[in-house]
């Protein structure tokens, strides 16, 4: 009754949590139906066995029920990515479930992806801080790397971090950077901040990482 009480807890904490820590009525994004998910089945082979840092990839999957072994629900805390991740981990199930459709349906403005090619990439690195389990991450995530392979930015030099929601993540030193919405996303210049995208962009994610850089 204890592990039962535990996790009901849980998911309601998620629940009632938004992606900031000011604003307390965030909605939920709906789920994709088991139809729809079922389209966007990936190979067996493809799903790790466990995510880093100790979080099952394929928690959350309802058993005994294979019609629904791809609906997800992200507010379960064992879906989570938590800590330093590589980018590739959001091409496997759960997560290549929104992460792909939100990467190939956006469409970046071209003129201001004209001035982002202008822009040295050389001394550049970004962090991008995430919650897995927040709409606003899941949305706007996507949406940045297609800008960055568009703008042929390293993948090497960006860097993700996982975090609860209470936008906290397990290494040292995190709590340095701040964090108080996510997603957040950190502009450096040879190591020094530059400027930030924090939760959702002003204008768009492409046009406020052209000014941040630019300096306007």
């Amino acid at each position: 009754m204890r592990t039962a009480f535990a996790l009901l807890s849980v998911v309601a904490i998620a629940l009632l949590a938004g992606c900031s820590a000011g604003r307390k009525n965030v909605a939920v994004a709906g789920e994709p139906s088991a139809a729809v998910a079922a389209e966007q089945q990936q190979p067996e082979a493809q799903v790790p066995d466990v995510a880093p840092f100790g979080n099952a990839a394929l928690a959350g999957k309802p058993e005994g029920d294979e019609g629904a072994a791809h609906v997800w629900d992200f507010r379960d805390a064992t879906t989570w990515l938590l800590g330093e991740f590589l980018p590739g981990m959001l091409n496997n199930p759960p997560h290549s479930e929104w992460y792909h459709e939100g990467y190939a349906g956006y469409q970046p403005d071209q003129e201001v992806m004209a001035e982002l090619m202008e822009i040295e990439k050389d001394d550049l690195t970004i962090t991008i801080v995430i919650g897995t389990w927040c709409p606003d991450s899941r949305r706007e995530v996507p949406r940045f790397m297609k800008i960055a392979d568009l703008w042929g930015f390293p993948h090497d030099r960006i860097k993700f971090i996982g975090v609860d929601i209470n936008k906290v993540a397990p290494l040292e030193d995190y709590f340095q950077l701040a964090i108080e919405r996510v997603p957040t996303f950190i502009f450096y210049k040879k190591n020094i901040e530059k400027g930030r995208i924090i939760e959702v962009p002003e204008t768009s994610l492409e046009q406020d990482t052209r000014n941040i850089l630019k300096g306007n």
